[in-house]
């Protein structure tokens, strides 16, 4: 265990300079580029999470894994390519340079080791990327990986219904790019009884956007995105109030989006994810760009049905949801 640690201090900041000289990235290539101050807040709840869970079950008898559904290539560059966000790009901001540890990295250097890590991630090219970083830099640990490349929402069900769980606990890092999440993935994570999972849920820079005025306004294809990920079409009674208002015409019944939109996505997010785990947080955490503008909220739900581990579970995420960064 010993020369193990020291080992695994191999992996340690490995992308603050960048790629590795012996893996290059072609310059053809576009970057990973994403990130801002929400990035490191983000980043720095899951690990101070990750530290906690390991510690919290290191002599319990399950085996421990953890899972990135959105693993990207181990590394971050902190600028954005607008051209290349699509819907997103105005709201994503560049926001300083450099190379960072992403959250598959940064999962590597949690003292207590995990038994399991799975990446999954859908772009060959960065899978391919991160499977190169590892295996250079983190040798010791390559018995424990497990890199799944393909969609999350086919692969995460699969999981869920092959592992053991009477014998395994995981922790869930789900970080999609959009709206990546479908619901039915939501409900068999939920099914296992036995993961806690961390969420980036696109409140404003994804549903927020796709929420016009009237909703009789939105186009079907945004429809069918709205439905699933909320799992089904609900979502217009939260978000939209019909009133009668008097105009010279009479009285005309009206049809209005919400004020507070954000707050009330955030709450009905909450609502729906309590209808498949036992425990969700309270205290979602509302990540903004330079702007000011909520662009997500980050929360926590255990699957735990047993009250001792939902309630170490929650106080460990609401103190590390609501801790100043």
């Amino acid at each position: 265990m010993r020369n193990e640690s020291a080992k695994q201090k191999k992996c340690v900041r490995y992308f603050t300079k960048g790629p590795s000289v012996a893996t290059p990235l072609s310059v053809a290539e576009p970057m990973q580029q994403f990130g801002g101050n929400w990035t490191e807040v983000k980043l720095a709840m899951l690990k101070d999470y990750l530290a906690a869970y390991t510690t919290a079950l290191k002599n319990q008898p399950f085996s421990k894994m953890y899972i990135d559904a959105f693993a990207g290539a181990g590394y971050r560059e902190i600028e954005t390519q607008a051209d290349s966000l699509g819907l997103f790009a105005a709201q994503a901001e560049a926001e300083g340079e450099g190379f960072f540890d992403g959250s598959a990295m940064l999962a590597l250097q949690i003292p207590t080791l995990f038994d399991r890590y799975v990446f999954i991630e859908k772009k060959k090219k960065y899978m391919e990327e991160l499977r190169r970083a590892v295996s250079a830099n983190c040798p010791s640990l390559s018995g424990r990986m497990d890199f799944q490349p393909g969609d999350a929402n086919e692969i995460l069900p699969d999981l869920c219904r092959k592992t053991d769980w009477k014998k395994t606990r995981a922790v869930l890092f789900l970080d999609p790019f959009g709206m990546s999440v479908d619901w039915h993935t939501m409900e068999a994570i939920a099914r296992t009884q036995a993961i806690d999972v961390w969420i980036l849920f696109p409140a404003g820079i994804g549903v927020n956007r796709l929420l016009k005025q009237n909703p009789d306004h939105i186009p079907a294809r945004w429809q069918e995105k709205l439905d699933r990920i909320f799992g089904n079409g609900e979502w217009k009674k939260a978000f939209f109030k019909t009133s009668s208002e008097q105009t010279l015409f009479g009285e005309e019944i009206v049809t209005k989006k919400v004020r507070g939109s954000i707050s009330a996505i955030a709450d009905y997010y909450r609502e729906r994810l309590e209808t498949i785990f036992p425990r969700v947080a309270s205290n979602p955490r509302y990540l903004f760009n330079t702007k000011r503008s909520p662009m997500f909220i980050f929360t926590f739900a255990v699957g735990n049905p047993s009250p001792k581990a939902q309630g170490l579970a929650m106080k460990i995420a609401r103190h590390i949801l609501g801790k100043v960064r």
